[in-house]
């Protein structure tokens, strides 16, 4: 990370106790999901002991709750820490995302309401995305978010399995002990270390600037995707692809555990494969995809990757099927980074931030409503817990005799499918036509920070001598 961080040394920038860099963002990012990710084990016990009825049901309201949430407030959020900087809505997002880690054993049904209410807060990676790209060069961003990605990946890869071993050998009450000492760590690095990355004098210049509601509109963004059918087709091929990715990421970990009976130590390892797996396709081969077949034909790509793993996932009932659907699952995660690639290329340099805050909120959105969408499938469809621990050899009364074990990782597949059919029609060479802002008729940093604000991975500026803030070629 050190090697990585020193590279950026155009866009650091000083203030207060020191200089800020990529290896802050880094850092934060690192020590939140990696606390978390010790919870993997732990979370699955509690969530079907306090509801031990429709477990998947409730499981998808509330991760869908914190998502829906979440997408509403990620442009306030982000339209003020244009004007207030980024280090104390840093601290505010850290803060409250990891709040609900404690009452996981103090009680759970605080635990469950604040997951829920967390997610107003929960937008971390918006802000880092901010702060990274206020303190790196446009030819450097690309760059610099490929690093945060990875290291989001990497938390994952070694988390799970040590809060299973602990949770083995010790307790679930030491692994909720281990994660909270690392929350606070975490917290305690974003006061006392991270510096501000957002000069004064932009910050200056905005403050007592006045927060239209246009700029607060969550649904901002997705009234403008209409305007160009080229944006149109990438946002319904986003929205197709990530409903199911959303879903999936909420409960696919409970549904190994409860319907393929997969040991804690087996979803650690398999979590650990494919955060391995996607670290390698998102950088050696993505990079090689898009040199030799280009942007369109990497999308589509890794929509094919998407739509096997997901009906691989929906018909397999064996363990060794979901090992393989993995592998292919982390071949997909190709995907989203080549969808920001193929607007950058496509768009204005001065949409950049527009189109791409476009992008970010139909995901959001998706992060709402894939969670509840897979646990209702999941109540349709009878797939309900019954023991904790399965005993060996006898099979899940939820899977016994069942022809499609996963009835929402086949709606995903179906999902899959008409994004690759609205994806063979987005032109590869392509100009985005100019999507006017309604605050387009002022001038300096208001209309940029407006632009910034339909997306919260941009920054404003000034003049040239500032670094370039639209997001560039975003690897994410």
């Amino acid at each position: 990370i050190q090697q990585i961080g020193s590279g950026f040394r155009l866009g650091t920038c000083v203030h207060g106790r020191g200089r800020a860099s990529v290896t802050h963002a880094v850092v934060v990012i690192f020590l939140e999901f990696f606390a978390w990710g010790l919870l993997t084990t732990p979370m699955l016990t509690v969530l079907h002991e306090t509801f031990p009825q429709h477990t998947f049901l409730m499981n998808g309201l509330v991760q869908g709750v914190k998502g829906f949430l979440s997408f509403l407030s990620a442009p306030l959020i982000g339209a003020l820490s244009d004007i207030w900087g980024r280090k104390s809505f840093l601290l505010m997002t850290v803060f409250f995302t990891c709040a609900p880690i404690p009452f996981m054993r103090i009680s759970p049904w605080w635990y469950f309401a604040l997951i829920s209410v967390s997610g107003i807060f929960a937008v971390t990676f918006s802000v880092i995305f901010a702060y990274v790209a206020d303190i790196t060069a446009e030819d450097e961003r690309s760059t610099a978010y490929g690093l945060v990605s990875a290291t989001f990946a990497a938390s994952l890869v070694t988390s799970p399995a040590i809060g299973a071993y602990l949770s083995a050998q010790y307790g679930d009450s030491l692994v909720v002990l281990v994660a909270t000492v690392i929350a606070v760590a975490d917290i305690a690095f974003v006061f006392f270390v991270v510096p501000e990355s957002l000069p004064d004098k932009m910050r200056l210049t905005s403050w007592g600037f006045p927060i239209s509601w246009e700029q607060a509109d969550p649904f901002a963004s997705l009234r403008r995707v209409g305007k160009d059918t080229t944006v149109l087709l990438i946002c319904v091929t986003v929205f197709l692809s990530y409903l199911p990715e959303a879903g999936q990421y909420s409960s696919f970990f409970l549904y190994l555990r409860q319907v393929i009976e997969f040991s804690p130590a087996a979803i650690a390892a398999f979590i650990a494969m494919v955060g391995i797996l996607s670290i390698v396709a998102q950088t050696l081969l993505l990079s090689v995809l898009m040199r030799t077949i280009g942007n369109k034909n990497t999308v589509l790509l890794g929509l094919g990757f998407q739509l096997f793993q997901l009906a691989w996932y929906g018909f397999g009932s064996e363990p060794w099927m979901m090992w393989a659907a993995g592998t292919v699952a982390a071949m997909s995660s190709i995907t989203f980074p080549a969808v920001s690639a193929l607007v950058s290329h496509s768009a204005a340099p001065d949409q950049q931030g527009v189109v791409q805050g476009m992008i970010t909120g139909i995901r959001g959105l998706c992060n709402g409503l894939g969670p509840a969408l897979y646990g209702f499938i999941f109540y349709l469809f009878d797939v309900e817990l019954n023991d904790m621990e399965p005993a060996a050899g006898r099979p899940s009364q939820s899977t016994e005799k069942s022809v499609i074990p996963g009835p929402p990782f086949l709606f995903g597949a179906c999902a899959v499918v008409f994004a690759l059919l609205v994806a063979i029609f987005i032109p590869e060479h392509h100009q985005l036509a100019e999507v006017k802002t309604c605050s387009a008729h002022k001038s300096g940093t208001s209309s940029t920070a407006h632009a910034q604000n339909s997306s919260p991975l941009g920054t404003p500026t000034n003049d040239a001598e500032d670094i370039e803030p639209l997001l560039q070629n975003s690897s994410m």
